[in-house]
């Protein structure tokens, strides 16, 4: 379920519109899945049913969510939405490792110290040099 950070700087509709994206991307939100009506989620979350509508509004604009008219708001197949986010994630690494590259580091280095980074996590079996 979505919850909300009502100490954060982030506006409310934007934390329920990041919930959801996580949770249709994740899967835990199939494809098709109805979400809650409008009202239904305001009440659930003691918040102005106003704004669930922009946060589902801008969730339709960005692909998560279509709406059928007197039926209500259904996810989206998360296929093609993780491909997207996939793109727009690998587009921001690119950028970032682009400005080392800039400061004169070797793309050999960068990926030793990102292995380095992350095997604490994930263990030597995800090493990104194989």
């Amino acid at each position: 379920m979505i919850s909300l950070d009502y100490r954060s700087g982030q506006p409310l509709y934007l934390q329920i519109v990041e919930g959801y994206k996580r949770l249709i991307l994740s899967g835990v939100i199939v494809e098709n899945e109805k979400l809650p009506s409008v009202r239904e989620l305001a009440a659930k979350l003691a918040i102005n049913p106003n704004t669930i509508q922009r946060a589902y509004r801008e969730l339709e604009v960005e692909g998560y969510v279509g709406s059928s008219p007197g039926k209500g708001i259904f996810a989206v197949g998360r296929g093609t939405l993780k491909e997207r986010e996939f793109e727009v994630i690998y587009d921001a690494i690119h950028s970032e490792v682009q400005k080392l590259l800039d400061y004169g580091l070797d793309i050999k280095d960068i990926l030793q110290e990102l292995n380095k980074r992350f095997d604490h996590k994930r263990g030597d079996d995800n090493d990104i040099n194989k």
